[in-house]
């Protein structure tokens, strides 16, 4: 997959403490199948074993479709199971060093809430930068809070795409028309919803309209 082709547009990260459905892996195959472009593995409480199975599971998935497959923090996962890249936090390993280990093929994506933080991630090596959270949020009660102006300031400086992240949903995304943003991180407003494709198709229309896709 060449990563400089990425489409950001509507990137699902998966609860599965928030999900409608039984299985992470019926959240993740309704969300493609009505239109997700990148799946965020995410998983805090589990073991590497079981986190690695379940990856193996989830890419079966992400590659029938051709959708990228992001594992979240653990780089001996995403290794482990050949998926697109990683996305790491401030407190995660650092980018460069995340660089040096994965090569230059694989994607990274740093989550960033300052402009000094965005500025470090690209000249370090990420491909994208998760910026947020836009709002107040139950799915990551210690997200720091982005202003609008700072998201302003971080598009200004760097040129690689960004994805808004933190209570991002129908109503909010319209808020960022025409502000160069490049995708929209969603979590609850599309596993939680009763019908996931359904929600995922609606929501993939409304961040194609307002990002210009």
């Amino acid at each position: 997959m060449d990563k400089s082709k990425i489409d950001y547009t509507l990137y699902l990260c998966t609860d599965r403490g928030l999900m409608s459905c039984e299985t992470i892996e019926q959240s993740v195959e309704e969300g493609v199948k009505g239109g997700c472009t990148v799946i965020q593995l995410r998983e805090k409480d589990c073991t590497s074993r079981e986190f690695y199975e379940l990856a193996v599971r989830v890419k079966k998935i992400t590659d029938k479709y051709n959708v990228p497959l992001i594992i979240n923090d653990r780089l001996d996962i995403a290794q482990a199971v050949d998926c697109a890249g990683v996305h790491l936090g401030q407190s995660d390993m650092p980018c460069a060093v995340a660089r040096k280990i994965l090569g230059e093929d694989k994607i990274i994506g740093i989550s960033a809430a300052t402009l000094e933080e965005a500025k470090k991630a690209q000249v370090d090596g990420a491909d994208y930068l998760g910026v947020g959270a836009m709002y107040a949020t139950n799915t990551k009660t210690d997200a720091r809070a982005v202003t609008k102006e700072q998201l302003v300031e971080i598009r200004a400086a760097v040129d690689i795409p960004i994805v808004i992240i933190g209570g991002v949903n129908q109503k909010t995304v319209p808020n960022f028309k025409g502000m160069g943003i490049d995708g929209a991180a969603v979590v609850s407003a599309v596993v939680s919803q009763p019908d996931i494709e359904k929600a995922a198709k609606d929501l993939r229309e409304l961040c194609e309209d307002c990002f210009g896709r």
